[in-house]
């Protein structure tokens, strides 16, 4: 058990972060820190914090254990703004999804805390963002990335593995560059399409009326275009690099897929759909 969490960044993520280890007994006490004191407020408000504090600074004093859910765009002056009051025997972790930038502004924030960070990634979430929308549950069953670098310290990377593992995710460990790579392919890219594909339907001149036209299609592909803009900016860029290489690929296969239809080839046409549908059959979501 821990005794005190800080909690930086008082959301959708943190929240539940906060409500699962209580749920789990696996912390005394929160205190949290949002850069909003409305949200602070609200999260006290709500039992998701035991105690809201002035500034992150103080939220993190006294704690064992440091989470900061913050967009990967505030991370370093967030890591700066800590660094006095972690200690060696700190766990510190974060949320964000990219790992590349986060962990170089854990380095320059943190400096000489820097061993006590282990990035770390949980695969969940909700398109509604707000500490209303938190529970406990939400990392049920669902992955958690950890992204340890060499001079991370080994015992802190077992403490975040047993603490993730205690409130129900299923923890694996990669390379930061390996992590930013896959994500960019598989959470990055479709979140990019969604919102691409909303915007060229809805600015159409007859966008409108296909749009109250469309069924359970348009509504699952386009699920995730109603997620924060400001998050998904900043991870886009970010990741720019990873996320620009996938967008090429897919550019290609889009390519592909233009060209039998162009040419009528109906058969080359239905192997290629029959490839991708069969890719989806044997696809299992990690937690379902």
């Amino acid at each position: 058990m821990f005794e005190q969490l800080g909690l930086i960044g008082c959301g959708l993520m943190g929240g539940s972060f906060a409500l699962a280890l209580k749920r789990a007994k696996l912390v005394k006490r929160v205190v949290g820190y949002s850069k909003s004191p409305s949200t602070t407020e609200r999260a006290r408000q709500l039992g998701v914090i035991d105690v809201a504090a002035p500034s992150a600074l103080l939220a993190v004093s006294g704690a064992d254990l440091v989470l900061v859910a913050v967009p990967v765009s505030a991370s370093e002056a967030t890591f700066k703004a800590i660094r006095h009051g972690v200690s060696s025997d700190t766990l510190v972790m974060d949320v964000g999804s990219t790992k590349g930038d986060v962990i170089e502004a854990a380095r320059r924030g943190l400096q000489n805390q820097f061993s006590s960070f282990v990035p770390a990634h949980p695969i969940a979430g909700k398109e509604v963002a707000g500490v209303e929308h938190a529970e406990a549950s939400l990392f049920d069953g669902r992955q958690v990335i950890l992204t340890p670098t060499k001079t991370t310290l080994r015992s802190n990377v077992q403490r975040a593995a047993q603490l993730w593992t205690g409130i129900g995710a299923q923890v694996l460990t990669m390379t930061p560059q390996d992590h930013d790579s896959a994500f960019a392919a598989v959470s990055h890219l479709p979140h990019l399409l969604a919102f691409a594909f909303t915007n060229a339907v809805a600015e159409q001149p007859d966008g409108a009326r296909f749009l109250g036209l469309a069924g359970p299609g348009f509504r699952d592909f386009t699920r995730i275009a109603a997620s924060d803009p400001a998050v998904w900016r900043d991870i886009l860029l970010a990741n720019r690099e990873q996320v620009l290489l996938q967008s090429q690929a897919f550019r290609t296969k889009l390519l592909e897929l233009e060209a039998l239809i162009a040419a009528g080839d109906a058969q080359a046409l239905e192997n290629t759909i029959a490839d991708a549908r069969r890719t989806r059959a044997q696809w299992r979501s990690p937690g379902n």
